[in-house]
């Protein structure tokens, strides 16, 4: 019990760890908290450089994928054990505890930890997210796209069930994030990924 503790405390800690701040500050000396919507994700970082947020993008997903993978390795039965380092490492990017647990959306990471535990399915996601972008231009119309197609496909390629639930509670956590977005997408004013607007 005390290791499955340890390795969720690291887990939290390694989803915590804040690329689009490091980013920012190594490559443009800049707090990406002060640039355009303030967010540390890598839409942000993609607005100032996009080789930045490409990398960002990377990062995010590495260490989200990094703690479920080796979670899986260790105890691929228990799908519990699983589903609680997702969390954990999703959790920790969306309050870090560096940044005074103020973090990213989630997205990125997220689809790190689905990568490692059904890369199929996270294609698909990665399909739909895609095409919604070349239609629409909007990052976040495309996440929340993709999150909502996240339990869908997973349950597609016969997922656990309390995977499937578990994908279902997060792309619910990712939508209510993109709570704002919203709103500015129902008025017309969210900005597009090369920063115009509608």
């Amino acid at each position: 019990m005390l290791k499955v503790i340890v390795y969720l405390i690291l887990s939290y800690l390694c989803g915590a760890i804040p690329f689009g701040y490091i980013v920012g500050k190594i490559f443009k000396h800049t707090d990406i908290r002060t640039v355009g919507s303030g967010n540390t994700g890598a839409t942000n970082v993609y607005r100032t450089s996009k080789t930045l947020g490409i990398l960002t993008l990377f990062l995010d997903m590495l260490k989200g994928f990094i703690p479920v993978y080796f979670v899986t390795l260790i105890n691929p039965t228990s799908h519990l054990t699983v589903i609680a380092v997702a969390l954990v490492t999703i959790l920790g990017h969306i309050f870090t505890v560096f940044l005074n647990f103020k973090g990213g959306k989630g997205v990125a990471t997220a689809c790190g930890v689905f990568l490692a535990i059904n890369p199929l399915a996270v294609l698909i996601c990665f399909l739909a997210f895609a095409i919604i972008l070349a239609v629409f231009k909007y990052v976040s119309l495309a996440s929340i796209t993709a999150a909502l197609m996240l339990p869908v496909s997973l349950y597609i390629f016969n997922s656990a069930p309390e995977i499937v639930i578990f994908a279902s509670l997060i792309s619910v956590l990712v939508i209510v994030r993109h709570f704002s977005n919203i709103k500015r997408l129902l008025n017309g004013t969210e900005n597009k990924i090369f920063g115009t607007k509608k």
